[in-house]
């Protein structure tokens, strides 16, 4: 088993094997994330119940928390990257590193303007210095630092490991906003869906947020692979593999 995992590690490392089985399946990834956003977007904004204290307007959770959730994971996958980039110095670990910042930035952002969207009619302004809040905005300026540092270097192989250990050093956030809301008082609300013992959320209101945060999910596959096989190009572009595949 673990010869097997190893085999397809260094197999998925490959940039040409990458591009390739990257390609064979963004038509089915996106087919899957246009049945599962629909399906959740149905259920949060129609089947699902108004919440007895917020009314209409807790609906935003449906953008709100699955953004904010892949604001947190793909910052973990960069950290990953980024051990792998210092460990292995594998080309594809600092592809995905450098085409999920953007990415996750996008999440980070949508999550900080969803949040506060929730804020006003919840806590009566749109922003506090809350430690939830703070801890999130840090993290998209540590998104934005990654790719500042990467677009400023121009030898990316050397932009590779600067931006691997900014990403692992940064990645001492990701508890801090997780646990914040225990941590510290705070106005942001305790977590509801992963409580050890079980949600406190109805199950018509949870089973649409897993759908969307499953698209979201998807969605972050589908733009990494497109966002990484554009990079492959750009950097094997003098290959032998490259120069067959776009031969008229």
């Amino acid at each position: 088993m673990f010869k097997w995992f190893v085999t397809w590690f260094h197999r998925f490392g490959s940039p040409p094997h990458f591009y390739r089985l990257a390609g064979r399946w963004l038509p089915w990834l996106t087919t899957l994330f246009v049945v599962t956003v629909i399906a959740g977007l149905y259920g949060g904004l129609v089947l699902a119940p108004a919440d007895y204290q917020q009314g209409e307007s807790f609906r935003i959770i449906y953008v709100h928390v699955p953004a904010a959730w892949m604001s947190m994971f793909i910052y973990v996958v960069m950290a990953f990257c980024g051990i792998v980039i210092l460990v292995w110095r594998m080309k594809m670990a600092e592809i995905v590193l450098s085409c999920s910042a953007p990415i996750g930035a996008s999440f980070t952002f949508l999550a900080l303007v969803t949040g506060s969207l929730w804020g006003k009619p919840m806590w009566g302004t749109y922003w506090v210095w809350d430690a939830r809040l703070t801890s999130e905005l840090i993290l998209l300026f540590l998104y934005l630092g990654v790719i500042g540092l990467y677009g400023a270097i121009d030898d990316k192989r050397v932009a590779a490991r600067a931006v691997a250990i900014l990403s692992i050093v940064g990645v001492v956030n990701i508890p801090i906003i997780h646990f914040s809301v225990e941590w510290w008082n705070s106005l942001h609300q305790g977590p509801t869906v992963t409580k050890f013992d079980k949600p406190s959320i109805d199950i018509r209101m949870l089973i649409p947020l897993l759908l969307m945060a499953l698209a979201f999910q998807i969605y972050y596959v589908i733009a990494l692979f497109q966002a990484a096989r554009a990079a492959i190009l750009q950097r094997e572009r003098n290959s032998r593999w490259v120069e067959e595949l776009v031969k008229p």
